[in-house]
């Protein structure tokens, strides 16, 4: 899991520019890893992630930052062969110069947006890069934040005096207890909400949902047995819900497209 941090000095101009700044650390963020393993002598090829955006701290504090599940290889279309990091390799790419990259794609956006920052950064920006084995506490981790708000409701332990309190875990899971008057509580939840049909999840690469070739082209490389789509069990009845009899499906209403979430 690869996590992308941006300094301090820019947290004022993604509050004031939320969907371009979002994006631009989205979209950079993964062209830092593509960039990567195409170049890395070791996989040389074609790679995915998972890129989930997070805009809080534990104790929702401001604090935009992107995580990316990245796997452990890439695709060669070429030679058609998939490529891994030994399996005694903690690293997959060295921290410090996924930062160096990660900064000079930041600003080289910036500038393509046209837009600016005011404020001098750090020359040092901050990745973390972490090996989760198969990646299943990593998605689990992720999926938390993906169903509910940034502060579940159990979380909130007092509401009293126009002041209310809620815990959390710090970084070392500790239990922690913030108080907080009630406008500025409310205002803290506010600042952690999206654009409107902002997509904060997002997959690129090769678990991109138009890269069905190069998956395929990967079960084949892999030598992948897919169960074909007549040994499929079949779907459960649709049953009525005042007869319990199976009903029949004429027809699918479709919801137009400003209703649908993204």
């Amino acid at each position: 899991m690869v996590t992308f941090t941006v300094p301090s000095q820019l947290r004022r101009f993604f509050w004031a520019h939320q969907r371009i700044a979002y994006d631009l650390l989205l979209k950079t963020a993964w062209q830092t890893i593509d960039s990567f393993a195409r170049r890395d002598p070791q996989l040389c090829g074609r790679t995915g992630a998972h890129a989930v955006l997070h805009t809080h701290e534990r104790n929702l504090n401001y604090h935009p930052h992107v995580h990316l599940i990245v796997p452990a290889g890439a695709l060669d279309q070429r030679s058609r062969q998939w490529r891994q990091k030994p399996k005694n390799d903690n690293v997959l790419f060295w921290a410090t110069n996924l930062s160096r990259v990660f900064r000079a794609k930041w600003f080289d956006a910036m500038r393509l947006a046209g837009q600016h920052c005011q404020e001098p950064l750090p020359d040092a920006w901050v990745v973390h890069c972490e090996k989760v084995g198969r990646g299943e506490q990593a998605l689990l981790y992720l999926g938390r934040y993906l169903y509910r708000g940034v502060l579940p409701e159990k979380n909130i332990i007092a509401d009293q005096d126009g002041k209310v309190s809620f815990c959390y875990q710090d970084n070392k899971g500790k239990r922690q207890v913030r108080t907080l008057p009630g406008g500025e509580f409310l205002w803290l939840l506010l600042r952690h909400v999206l654009p409107r049909r902002f997509r904060r999840v997002r997959d690129f690469g090769l678990l991109h949902a138009n890269a069905k070739r190069l998956i395929q082209l990967l079960q084949l490389t892999l030598h992948m047995r897919l169960p074909r789509p007549d040994s499929l069990p079949p779907r459960p009845p649709v049953l009525c819900e005042r007869c319990g009899k199976v009903m029949t499906i004429l027809a699918r209403m479709v919801e137009p497209s400003h209703h649908r979430l993204c």
